[in-house]
């Protein structure tokens, strides 16, 4: 005898029509959705099926709602959710020990799969870098750091390991924030991360994973030593060319 299939109910109908209206980017991150009322008409179904639903997808992380001012699109993928959640209760060396892995094969892909276009975006993340630097701003700093390294990820043009870092962001944010690596890049005694762009520039994949290796070994001891490029001479392997 085989189970009876249970039909999905008003509310999970619902669910599902505004969990399309995200997918589908008609409802973009950040926009205000339509009122309860509105729904409830063009769904053709009640408000309280409608506020049912709005409060699953509130507590899913896809939706906000601000008391007196509707209810707003604060993510657009409940795995990428779930995953900052697991983040946010992650002790630092946990996320230091799995950015091994990801900064590792984003490095070496990177080298060996990016573009013009993906350099020139590094590029900008660097430059903002150092003017926030200069500036003492430490959330613009932490702002450009994060970015430069999500460029390395765009430019491994793997949309797994893309999302994997998107998700990540607000805790290597935080992580940079807690470091001193704002300190030495004003100094000018860590060139890590421009060692980093150029040997992805050069499409030597070796020399790239190393300096992100280095980069985190910096970060996990907490060590005043800079991290930057091995030097001349050390052996890498995996030289790639561009797309």
């Amino acid at each position: 005898m085989k189970n009876v299939e249970r039909a999905p109910s008003l509310v999970d109908t619902v669910i599902t029509a505004l969990r399309q209206e995200i997918a589908t980017g008609t409802w973009q991150l950040g926009d205000k959705i339509p009122s309860e009322s509105r729904l409830a008409e063009t769904l053709g179904v009640s408000r309280l099926s409608v506020r049912e639903a709005v409060r699953v997808l509130v507590h899913s992380g896809l939706l906000m709602t601000r008391q007196g001012n509707g209810t707003f699109v604060t993510a657009t993928d409940e795995a990428e959710v779930a995953l900052r959640r697991q983040l946010d209760r992650a002790a630092a060396q946990d996320i230091i020990d799995v950015r091994r892995g990801l900064d590792i094969v984003a490095a070496r892909l990177a080298a060996t799969r990016r573009t013009a276009d993906d350099l020139q975006q590094m590029r900008k993340a660097l430059d903002d870098r150092a003017d926030a630097s200069r500036n003492a701003d430490v959330d613009a700093f932490a702002d450009a750091d994060v970015d430069f390294h999500l460029r390395i990820a765009e430019a491994s043009h793997n949309p797994v390991l893309q999302n994997l870092y998107r998700g990540m962001s607000d805790a290597l944010r935080d992580s940079v924030k807690a470091d001193q690596c704002m300190k030495h890049t004003l100094s000018g005694d860590d060139t890590s991360h421009e060692d980093l762009h150029r040997a992805v520039e050069d499409g030597d994949a070796g020399a790239a994973a190393a300096v992100a290796v280095a980069i985190l070994d910096q970060q996990e001891t907490g060590s005043d030593a800079p991290a930057g490029r091995p030097r001349p001479g050390r052996p890498s392997s995996g030289r790639g060319t561009a797309e």
